[in-house]
């Protein structure tokens, strides 16, 4: 082999590794700084979020974290309350979970009833929303005095006179899922390390029904929500 075709051969093989890298190294850039795929596997956020909503989330919005691992490199803001965030599940970090954030650290957040939110002293006021077909929920509009979003409950958010108080430890947040009495949330868990949060979610790019049987990660063609589809997380 002449010296010529050795070095023709030298540069074909260095090309076919740039192209096979370079768009792994964009999908991989994307999905670590930009955006994030994940899927709703179940029904604590409704009405907001349904089981099989798939959701894109902005990984950019808190940070910047270190490849591979919990640790920011950089912060430059934090989450809101009222935010929608994903975050790993802090009795099991291999688990995702999706909630709304209530309580910043060193807040004081008291649960009243079944879902009823006072956070610093400052009531999250609910204002009942009209019943849905076929359905045995109730639905308020709760506002945060920020934003406004819909949750849902069984009955009276005030059926019980119960309250439980948290005192949100520095460094950690308390979240809650949007559908009170059907969400396993801080009221369980507790509190959620800072660490631990993924993003913000940012929009629904596909949502169904049903998923294929063979492939239940997929969704079946035949069972889209169209109307869900690019709708903005609330």
């Amino acid at each position: 082999m002449t010296t010529t075709s050795q070095k023709n051969l030298k540069g074909t093989w260095a090309q076919a590794i740039g192209t096979f890298l370079l768009p792994v190294l964009i999908v991989f850039g994307i999905r670590w700084i930009v955006v994030e795929p994940f899927v709703i596997p179940s029904g604590s956020m409704i009405p907001n979020l349904l089981i099989h909503d798939h959701i894109l989330v902005k990984k950019y919005s808190l940070g910047l974290k270190i490849p591979f691992s919990d640790y920011w490199i950089m912060r430059w803001r934090t989450p809101q309350r009222g935010e929608v965030l994903v975050f790993r599940y802090p009795e099991n970090p291999d688990v995702y979970y999706i909630k709304r954030l209530i309580g910043l650290p060193g807040d004081v957040v008291v649960v009243r009833g079944s879902g009823q939110i006072t956070v610093n002293g400052q009531e999250w006021t609910l204002h009942e929303d009209p019943p849905r077909e076929d359905d045995n929920f109730s639905y308020f509009s709760e506002d945060t005095g920020q934003q406004k979003h819909v949750v849902r409950f069984y009955g009276s958010p005030l059926a019980s006179d119960e309250s439980k108080e948290y005192q949100v430890p520095e460094g950690e947040y308390f979240f809650m899922g949007d559908n009170r009495d059907q969400s396993s949330d801080g009221r369980v868990f507790g509190y959620v390390p800072e660490k631990y949060l993924i993003g913000p979610a940012s929009v629904i790019w596909l949502s169904c029904e049903s998923t294929l049987t063979s492939v239940s990660y997929i969704c079946d063609p035949r069972q889209i929500r169209w109307k869900r589809l690019f709708n903005s997380v609330q």
